[in-house]
């Protein structure tokens, strides 16, 4: 009986990212870069120094399965915001809150959903809701973030992203990129609602204001 072989598959980056690659950018060489530059890409920082590999399989499972889920009272947390202070998820119970988790500051997605957070700001509290952004970045580059974009709510700098993976963010790109979740949680402090979307970081805006707005 004849054997038959077949190529080996190869990871790709997923087709929604690519398209945002122009081609004549694919097609160039990039210059040779100093080591300790960084470049932003998708929500995330990335030292030219770096290798990126791909995790192992038990990497993937955690990355993956989210362990809050709607209905669960998700992990305490006790972080600092953009002004050093030191705010806990308890602070906010007896109202809606809600917890949005977003790569990095100063990238073009983050940027855009914390503007748009900024832009719908009245009407979360109108719908009596608290909102909270988190990500691995240091109070000091939440303070700038803050400042330079006039955001009227709180920034909590989660470093190490252990909150990150006590709730089981999920991560893309094979664990490359830092997951971009929204959380809604009852005035009970019980999740109600959670919303996963990389690529569209305005429409977690859209999505939670319309589950608060209906509730």
């Amino acid at each position: 009986m004849a054997s038959i072989s077949l190529p080996t598959a190869k990871h790709t980056l997923p087709s929604s990212l690519n398209a945002q690659i122009p081609k004549t950018l694919l097609s160039q060489k990039l210059p040779h870069l100093p080591k300790s530059s960084q470049s932003q890409f998708c929500g995330v920082k990335l030292s030219h120094s770096s290798n990126l590999a791909v995790p192992s399989s038990s990497f993937n499972k955690s990355s993956i399965f989210a362990k809050v889920t709607k209905g669960s009272v998700p992990p305490a947390f006790t972080l600092k915001d953009q002004d050093g202070r030191n705010v806990s998820l308890s602070k906010f119970k007896g109202k809606p809150v809600v917890v949005y988790f977003y790569p990095a500051d100063e990238t073009a997605g983050c940027t855009k959903q914390a503007c748009a957070f900024r832009d719908s700001y009245e009407k979360f509290k109108k719908a009596g809701a608290e909102v909270i952004g988190i990500s691995g970045d240091d109070p000091s580059s939440h303070k700038a973030f803050a400042k330079k974009y006039r955001l009227p709510f709180t920034l909590l700098s989660d470093e190490g992203n252990q909150i990150r993976k006590e709730w089981g963010v999920p991560s893309d790109l094979f664990g490359a990129l830092p997951g971009r979740q929204t959380y809604v949680l009852d005035k009970n402090g019980v999740v109600q609602l959670i919303y996963n979307n990389q690529f569209q970081p305005e429409k977690h805006i859209d999505e939670t204001l319309k589950f608060l707005q209906s509730a």
